[in-house]
């Protein structure tokens, strides 16, 4: 058995599949090795194919056990979805009989504000509980308590939720693929806890996360999370209005996007014509650049939009003294720093993982290894490396499955509860479409002008 410093995070997206095997270097993460896999099973984080997701995983472990000689069996995996929730929960013990804080103290201060949670039905499980503030005493501020003396200790938890039935199907797509479930991180804490740097945390900050098949949002106020929601629209929406427009396959439009993408018009100069592979042996044909940038801002102007209105939901977009930071793959469009300022009204830099190190560091070095290397940092702060890993045999190589496909996954969501805050409408589904309703516009107009 190796040390027990060594952690495995594993992000199953709608896209792609990370693994990232890392260990402590003096408060730095030494990254070992990582596994990507193209992702198949998944629509909006939510598993709709058991088969094509475990396949994914198995590989991307291969992958990641090749490069680091490190057997992998428990991961810290993400999970994201309309379907996953936060609830505020306050708690209130009495300390120890030494009047210390210890951490026994603030694991019973955690256990307390589980069980106060009302409305939780049995469709729904807790995810992870994350403190928010601690008060010893009359000490209010109070981030970590350990150490302080008191009598009492009081406060709020901030408590992820999802539903039962999705955990369970990305719990039983691990366990297919030969792993074990050592912890589950809610996606935006573990983005926001790779890219943030802690003078942003404490002024005030706001994460954007754009990944394949959804956007996530969580905003952090003096040092803790205060407010997240999710949203249904992403990068993968960019691709498919691509490849609608240029009327190519998604493959193709992809490339496209990539290539020749850009988030906003201001940043094109002369025009040019690009060349767009045919479908199945049809001849190329030629498209404006400055046509595709229209059809990617328009839903890139969308899912701004919408983290903007949950920005101003959430009663903090006031205090948002460090702006905002644009990470996920939906960040790398060249342009988006610059819509994003222009959208959401805040200063505004891209997310690039903080405190890597290691010789293969350049190769996480990508807004895109956000979550997955937020997951490894959010073990090594939680100390869940112990049994993650073990010296590596022969490393097998993936097997296909063969039992027999699950059946679609219905998406689900659910609205956010959050601290008091002036009256101010709940996040729900239904406000989303509006935004959605102005891409429509935007992208008709466009088609009107040609």
């Amino acid at each position: 058995m190796l040390k027990s410093d060594i952690v495995i995070g594993l992000d199953i997206g709608t896209t792609k599949v990370c693994v990232v095997v890392a260990k402590d270097d003096l408060g730095k993460l030494n990254v070992l090795g990582k596994g990507r896999s193209n992702s198949e099973g998944l629509q909006r984080a939510t598993v709709v194919n058991v088969n094509k997701t475990v396949d994914a995983i198995r590989k991307a472990v291969a992958d990641a056990e090749r490069e680091s000689s490190i057997r992998i069996r428990g991961v810290n995996v993400g999970i994201s979805g309309a379907h996953v929730h936060c609830i505020y929960s306050n708690s209130e013990i009495s300390v120890n009989q030494s009047g210390i804080v210890n951490e026994s103290d603030v694991k019973r201060f955690l256990e307390k504000a589980k069980t106060n949670i009302r409305y939780l039905d049995i469709d729904h499980e807790i995810i992870h509980v994350i403190p928010q503030e601690f008060i010893v005493d009359d000490q209010d501020g109070v981030l970590d308590p350990i150490g302080m003396a008191g009598n009492t200790m009081r406060g709020s938890a901030y408590i992820v939720v999802g539903l039962r039935t999705k955990i369970r199907n990305i719990r039983q797509c691990i366990e297919k693929a030969g792993l074990e479930v050592a912890a589950m991180t809610f996606e935006p804490v573990a983005s926001g806890l790779a890219v943030m740097k802690e003078s942003e945390k404490k002024s005030g900050v706001v994460v954007i996360d754009i990944g394949g098949g959804t956007t996530e949002v969580a905003i952090y106020i003096d040092g803790a999370i205060r407010y997240s929601e999710v949203i249904k629209v992403a990068a993968n929406d960019v691709t498919h209005d691509v490849a609608y427009g240029v009327k190519a396959l998604n493959d193709v439009a992809e490339e496209v996007k990539i290539r020749y993408g850009c988030a906003t018009s201001r940043l094109i100069g002369e025009d040019e014509e690009i060349l767009i592979d045919g479908i199945e042996g049809r001849p190329a044909k030629s498209f404006p650049r400055s046509s595709l940038t229209v059809i990617i801002e328009a839903r890139m102007m969308e899912i701004l939009e919408l983290a903007r209105e949950i920005i101003k939901r959430s009663g903090y977009y006031e205090y948002l003294n460090a702006g905002a930071i644009i990470t996920g793959g939906g960040s790398l469009l060249p342009g988006t720093d610059e819509l994003a300022r222009e959208v959401l009204g805040l200063d505004i830099r891209i997310g690039y993982p903080e405190g890597v190190s290691g010789g293969i560091r350049d190769a996480v070095n990508n807004p895109m290894y956000a979550t997955v290397m937020g997951l490894v940092a959010h073990s090594l702060q939680n100390s869940l490396y112990q049994d993650y890993g073990t010296l590596a045999e022969p490393v097998r190589e993936p097997e296909p499955v063969t039992e027999p496909d699950a059946v679609p996954v219905k998406a689900g969501a659910q609205a956010q509860q959050r601290p008091k805050q002036p009256s101010r409408p709940e996040p729900v589904a239904g406000d989303q479409p509006q935004a959605g309703k102005k891409v429509i516009d935007r992208l008709k107009k466009f088609w009107d002008q040609l």
